[in-house]
């Protein structure tokens, strides 16, 4: 009888402990998701402000979109036979839900500043050992991720770059897992437009409109409740752009601040050759 109230005993623990864990863990998520607005399956919006929710409008915007259920999308002005135009142009023109900066372009208006490819079209062939952060979605062998941030000075480029249809090389900001590759030696700050990825594979279209060094800013991302564990570069300052529309929410996000470059309006979206974006499959 002894033994039969202990084993009673035992099993109550065990079942209360489980029981406890398990619920003080689902309040835990739920507390981490309280910043996010699910809009569909697989794509949802956050805001944070930084500074706290006495300083204004929310500085930072973070779209999640998971690549299984959206296609994500790079449209260049060199392969459609296109000018230049504000991402919202593009997203309108093309039916994207939301467009950003594919990454910073050269003189010549049109070329990636790192090596870019969309299936058989090549924007920029040079692999760049400056920048070390590639892109790589639409993937044409079965056993790759439908997207991913590659570190290459961990991953072999040329493999990424064969077994995916578009392959995009930016700077890095954040290495996996969720390391700050900036030094806190910066001064010069700026908005940023970014591209991240979470700890289940989604990707992350970020925006910040605060001025920030990439070192702050990077440290912002990794605390943030979006579970990042890498992100690159796509642009700064004025050039930085984000728009995104679906159902009845908007948001678009221009960068005003930081870069000053004369005769320019920096009040509204500037054109860009290469935009990265993402629809309904």
């Amino acid at each position: 009888m002894f033994r039969r109230d202990v084993m009673k005993k035992r099993l109550f623990f065990v079942i209360f402990v489980f029981y406890g864990l398990f619920y003080t863990g689902f309040g835990l998520a739920a507390e981490k998701d309280t910043h996010w607005q699910n809009l569909d399956a697989g794509l949802s919006v956050a805001k944070f402000n930084v500074k706290g929710e006495s300083a204004g409008d929310p500085e930072v915007v973070v779209i999640r979109v998971d690549p299984r259920l959206f296609k994500l999308v790079l449209l260049c002005a060199a392969e459609l036979k296109e000018k230049n135009m504000t991402v919202k142009q593009w997203c309108e023109k093309y039916k994207l839900i939301c467009g950003i900066n594919a990454g910073m372009f050269q003189e010549d208006y049109k070329s990636n500043v790192g090596y870019m490819k969309n299936f058989a079209y090549v924007n920029n062939p040079r692999v760049s050992s400056l920048y070390k952060s590639v892109i790589a979605f639409n993937p044409l062998v079965d056993n790759k991720p439908y997207f991913k941030i590659y570190d290459i000075d961990e991953a072999d480029v040329r493999e990424i770059i064969r077994s995916y249809g578009t392959v995009i090389q930016n700077l890095r900001l954040i290495k996996r897992p969720a390391e700050n590759r900036w030094s806190r030696q910066q001064d010069k700050k700026w908005c940023e437009a970014a591209l991240g990825e979470d700890s289940s594979g989604n990707a992350l279209f970020i925006f910040c409109k605060e001025p920030y060094s990439m070192y702050e800013f990077n440290e912002i991302l990794i605390k943030l409740p979006i579970n990042i564990v890498s992100a690159q570069h796509l642009e700064g300052g004025p050039l930085a752009s984000l728009y995104f529309s679906y159902e009845d929410v908007s948001i678009e996000f221009i960068g005003t601040c930081a870069i000053n470059i004369a005769d320019r309006d920096n009040s509204s979206y500037w054109a860009v050759p290469n935009v990265l974006g993402f629809k309904k499959k």
